[in-house]
């Protein structure tokens, strides 16, 4: 597949971090979604095409892993990375059960996110991004 704008869904409950990684994202060529928990971020997927996920685990409603395996069930397989402030080894493992491309420990380094996201989208699609 060839990504000419690839588009990821931020999906957490503070909304100035949603907003700052849509900062991050949008001016380096991303098209962005935002949704606060896990519930919206399912509303989106069923009317926008999305080709990743970063996922905050601890959001009211339903937790990054609920929602990823919601996402499993209803839409398929899709690359997606989890964010967490409270990263242990279960919650790590549980993760990559479920195919996590990344696991990042809150806070992070834009750097070390925006690489997780052009790993995962290489690995995923062959996208290379644009010079």
């Amino acid at each position: 597949m060839n990504l000419v704008t690839p588009s990821i869904l931020i999906t957490d409950d503070d909304r100035d971090f949603r907003e700052t990684l849509h900062e991050v994202f949008a001016p380096r060529g991303f098209r962005t979604l935002l949704a606060e928990d896990g519930e919206q971020a399912l509303k989106v997927l069923e009317v926008e095409t999305v080709h990743l996920m970063l996922l905050d685990m601890h959001m009211p409603r339903l937790t990054g892993l609920d929602t990823i395996r919601r996402v499993h069930v209803r839409f398929g397989h899709m690359p997606w990375i989890l964010m967490s402030a409270r990263l242990d080894d279960d919650l790590r493992s549980e993760a990559e059960q479920e195919e996590a491309c990344s696991v990042l420990p809150k806070p992070f380094s834009f750097v070390e996110l925006t690489s997780a996201v052009k790993r995962a989208l290489q690995r995923t699609y062959g996208w290379q991004p644009k010079e």
